[in-house]
């Protein structure tokens, strides 16, 4: 696979030198110099939204990690996961990973479900991540713990790892033969959303009994939710004008509050989408992608298949209909909002900036660091035209070293409320916790973006830190994701 001629950011052994290559990227993005230790750091203050208060700005992204059993319960791998999703400090565990409301929207054969079959299962893993958290930090005071809900729609595949069974909101002209659709069989009716609607709100009564304190309504990446905000070219009533392609985010909520009316509900959201990217046929080789370059789309202008992406350059993102959507989300009372972008999927670039992309993935096409200053960009700009609602941010793992350094600037400086943790959360949980208290940070554990978590899924493997944890590294897991690697490489 060719390098990649970005500068590693490993490479740069100062915030000096880092700010100045940020600077000549033309980017901006905050770093303090130094780091804060104690409760004077930004990071480790209290913030109070929607009647809860939230013990610190530092948050653990949803981390799926395709490794539940076929009836949707978790592991010991899973049950692991959570308990380090507890010790890392974090006030705010934003979902704890994707939990399918029903069967046929899981991701993979393997991916959580939620229902009286497996809600004591559901109960026990919270409940470890509270134990760890209590016995790492000394308090579960200011611990708000939540789970995401979804329906993966179009990247559906819930009984064979290898075969989608995409039920999908609209035909697509790009990512339809991606995923095998090639006939309207594989639309949603009207009538099964409002059946998958409903088992929206039987999923967020037993989060409440379960002890959670918030469920998530998934809006990102490419899952049904996200691609009904996109559904201008659908009938009925899921597309076509705003008030249609927002009717079933409107509808989970008012569902959610009938069953369940003192949980709280946020939404992870892709504030912007750009048209799907593929590796550039002239530069690329025989499991050598090259860089992602866009999908021809001159022929499909005005673009009408996006949420957030420009109908005249879908290269370009839109907010005009995303700040549209919180003025929605305001109006219903959801105060918690998690930004992220695009799609690992199709754009995976956009969505989690990486030096090294996965299996199935292309070149970066762009300095990853340019990715993480437009998604802390647009948090920016959303925070400051919604101040009474509590933003998460996305794609700061790839800020590896200078991580601490960003996320306490950014914090303070009022670009965002709390900084969400994904990848690196599997390698370092620990990682700002420890940087805030004064800790010695590890940098042998710190995140590389090498995407070995996405390429074992995309293999059929669960999740997990390959090259860092030795959990995963020490297993057989690694010899079989090693294999697969080679065999695309050959």
């Amino acid at each position: 696979m060719p390098e990649p001629t970005f500068q590693r950011l490993g490479a740069l052994k100062s915030v000096g030198a880092f700010k100045a290559y940020a600077g000549g990227l033309g980017l901006e993005i905050p770093c303090d110099e130094q780091i804060e230790t104690g409760a004077g750091n930004p990071l480790l203050a209290p913030i109070s939204v929607d009647g809860v208060t939230i013990g610190n700005r530092i948050c653990v992204h949803p981390m799926e990690g395709w490794d539940g059993t076929e009836d949707g319960r978790p592991t010991e791998a899973t049950v692991r996961r959570w308990k380090r999703f507890g010790a890392s400090g974090a006030k705010l565990i934003w979902g704890g990973e994707a939990v399918a409301v029903r069967h046929d929207g899981r991701a993979n054969p393997n991916q959580l479900v939620i229902n009286e079959h497996t809600m004591g299962d559901l109960a026990h893993l919270r409940q470890v991540l509270v134990d760890e958290h209590r016995a790492v930090t000394g308090t579960a005071d200011g611990l708000v713990v939540g789970l995401q809900l979804t329906h993966s729609g179009r990247y559906s595949r819930p009984n064979e790892k290898g075969r989608p069974e995409p039920r999908v909101a609209f035909r697509h002209p790009i990512l339809d033969p991606r995923v095998g659709v090639d006939s309207d069989a594989a639309v949603l009716s009207d009538g099964e959303i409002r059946r998958i609607i409903t088992c929206y709100g039987a999923a967020a009564r037993i989060a409440w009994e379960c002890g959670f304190n918030f469920v998530d309504v998934k809006h990102c990446h490419g899952y049904l939710g996200h691609e009904l905000l996109a559904a201008h070219t659908r009938g009925g009533d899921y597309g076509g004008s705003f008030e249609n392609r927002t009717r079933f985010l409107r509808e989970i909520v008012e569902s959610v509050r009938q069953v369940s009316p003192h949980l709280r509900v946020g939404v992870r959201l892709s504030a912007f989408d750009l048209v799907p990217f593929r590796p550039d046929p002239q530069r690329s080789s025989p499991g050598k992608p090259g860089p992602g370059i866009p999908e021809p789309y001159e022929h499909l202008l005005p673009y009408r298949w996006g949420f957030g992406v420009s109908t005249d350059d879908p290269t370009q993102f839109d907010l005009t209909e995303t700040v549209r959507l919180l003025e929605l989300l305001k109006h219903l009372g959801v105060r918690m909002v998690n930004v992220s972008a695009g799609s690992p999927y199709y754009n995976p670039h956009i969505q989690r900036p990486a030096y090294y992309p996965p299996s199935d993935g292309y070149q970066p096409p762009e300095d990853p660091l340019v990715g993480v200053a437009r998604q802390m960009a647009v948090v920016r700009t959303l925070k400051q035209q919604f101040t009474d609602m509590l933003f998460v941010g996305s794609a700061y793992s790839y800020l590896q070293e200078f991580l601490p350094n960003v996320a306490q600037a950014a914090v303070r400086e009022g670009w965002v409320d709390s900084v969400g943790l994904g990848r690196v959360i599997l390698s370092y949980p620990e990682l700002l916790s420890d940087a805030a208290a004064g800790r010695a940070v590890q940098a042998k554990k710190i995140c590389r973006t090498f995407s070995d978590c996405t390429t074992a899924p995309r293999n059929g493997l669960p999740s997990g830190c390959y090259p860092l944890d030795e959990y995963y590294k020490t297993s057989e897991l690694h010899a079989k994701l090693k294999e697969a690697k080679g065999k695309r490489r050959d």
